[in-house]
């Protein structure tokens, strides 16, 4: 084996920098956004009191357009740090941007580890790491199958998971000029369990995304499965 083979092969994202904390530039965007939005949407937040004021949750929503982390972040009271897809990241100025608000690279369709350790590191630094664990958008047709992300991660970070169940997003603009009117509901934390399978607490996330959201955006999260709890 040659020392070429031995050498550990850095990722370029390593050359960059991160925020792990609330930015200048994302107070004026955040801050800018919440009155440039509120001529398109009516947001009614319900259970914010289930949100924890402190420390590191993992939140996991249901995924229906590219506009739902506005409204979530526009009315949830903490930053929410969240993956992007890798693509975005091209434009150097949208990178940057990206960056400061505290958002990451991913190389969507494979097993990137590069994300996976950054948003350990979200973890660490007690801040409120935001998914959707679809994985893709739903588009107004409901769940889909969960994925097994963040349970993994909850489970090997011991940490906390947040549902939210967000509404009304698939029907932006399409109504202006009037509002459209936005839900997110904010359920109890869920606690990972001493020995619970990434399936089972995968299952128990979103069978309790599933009943935070409309009947007919629970999808293949409809019925339980007899004896489920």
């Amino acid at each position: 084996m040659t020392l070429e083979n031995t050498m550990t092969i850095e990722d370029p994202r390593d050359q960059e920098t991160y925020a792990f904390d609330i930015t200048l530039f994302r107070r004026i965007l955040v801050g800018s956004l919440r009155i440039l939005l509120r001529f398109f949407m009516k947001i009614n937040l319900i259970g914010v009191e289930n949100l924890p004021a402190e420390g590191p949750v993992i939140l996991a929503s249901n995924h229906q357009t590219n506009y739902d982390v506005f409204p979530m972040q526009m009315e949830i009271q903490r930053p929410l740090f969240f993956m992007a897809k890798s693509e975005l990241y091209k434009n150097l100025i949208v990178a940057a941007g990206l960056r400061q608000v505290g958002a990451f690279p991913v190389h969507r369709g494979q097993k990137d580890q590069w994300a996976i350790h950054h948003a350990e590191k979200v973890i660490a630094h007690g801040q409120v790491l935001a998914m959707f664990p679809e994985g893709t958008r739903s588009k107004g047709q409901g769940l889909r199958a969960g994925k097994t992300g963040v349970a993994r991660l909850a489970l090997k970070m011991d940490c906390p998971i947040l549902p939210v169940a967000v509404s009304g997003t698939e029907k932006m603009f399409r109504d202006f000029p009037r509002r459209s009117p936005i839900t997110i509901v904010i359920g109890e934390p869920i606690i990972p369990q001493p020995n619970e399978s990434t399936l089972g607490l995968t299952d128990r996330m979103m069978f309790t995304i599933a009943d935070l959201l409309p009947p007919e955006l629970r999808g293949v999260y409809a019925k339980r499965p007899v004896g489920f709890e």
